[in-house]
């Protein structure tokens, strides 16, 4: 089976963040082990004491909040890099990230909208992978958050009834919602979707650029990264007015 790990970044409800953003990361079920591991490390080499007790997000990390308050600045930047540099040199590890712009997407909801755009890629990738033999299906697990019940809704409906592409084909059941502290992959795709909201929201692409070459392409052709803005939110509106 392929797992999808995905968090989000940016509010909804919060005027001051543009962008809401979901990204995650999608390995095989054999590798969370050996990526947890490397993020272990990490861990024990700033926190001795109770390295599991550490836990890697992206916002906490840049601004020294809870458990990365005693740590220096440089070396929480410098474990920032780390762990983002143990998925983009994994060749096991497909990347996606969903940015969208919330005055674009209204009155739609931007965080169910970019859920919708996950699934079908995660989908669409899975598709690819069978017809190259490789007949797994997927799962997508979630930190747990207030869009729990609409996202399961979402995500059954888009199997039955289907979405604005099509349906889901290769999605095995219903989102599964996790603790982010229960699981070092949650904490990787908070770190991702951090690192892509810098990328749109401030334009910082420090940490982007280690993980840009990580999304999922095929041919030279991008398809795990994805940002709506006014232009192709145009064209979903007018997707919608078809069905």
């Amino acid at each position: 089976m392929h797992l999808l790990y995905l968090d989000d970044s940016g509010s909804v409800q919060n005027p001051a963040d543009r962008h809401v953003i979901l990204a995650g990361v999608s390995v095989f079920e054999r590798q969370p082990h050996w990526l947890s591991r490397e993020l272990d490390h990490i861990a024990a080499a700033l926190w001795p004491d109770n390295p599991q007790g550490l836990e890697f997000r992206g916002a906490d990390i840049r601004g020294g909040k809870r458990h990365w308050r005693g740590i220096a600045r440089d070396d929480r930047e410098a474990a920032y890099r780390s762990t983002l540099s143990v998925l983009a040199r994994s060749a096991h590890v497909r990347l996606f990230a969903v940015a969208v712009h919330k005055d674009a997407a209204a009155p739609a909801d931007a965080m169910e909208l970019a859920f919708e755009y996950a699934c079908n890629r995660f989908d669409m990738m899975l598709g690819r992978l069978h017809v190259g033999g490789d007949t797994q299906r997927g799962l997508i697990v979630l930190d747990k958050s207030s869009y729990e019940t609409s996202l399961q809704r979402l995500a059954n409906d888009f199997r039955t009834i289907g979405h604005r592409w099509g349906r889901l084909y290769n999605l095995c059941d219903v989102p599964l919602f996790v603790d982010s502290r229960a699981t070092r992959m949650i904490q990787y795709a908070d770190m991702l979707a951090y690192a892509v909201r810098r990328y749109y929201e401030a334009g910082d692409a420090t940490l982007f650029d280690i993980v840009s070459p990580g999304f999922d392409a095929v041919g030279g052709v991008t398809h795990g990264l994805v940002h709506l803005k006014s232009a192709e939110m145009e064209c979903v509106r007018a997707c919608c007015r078809r069905k």
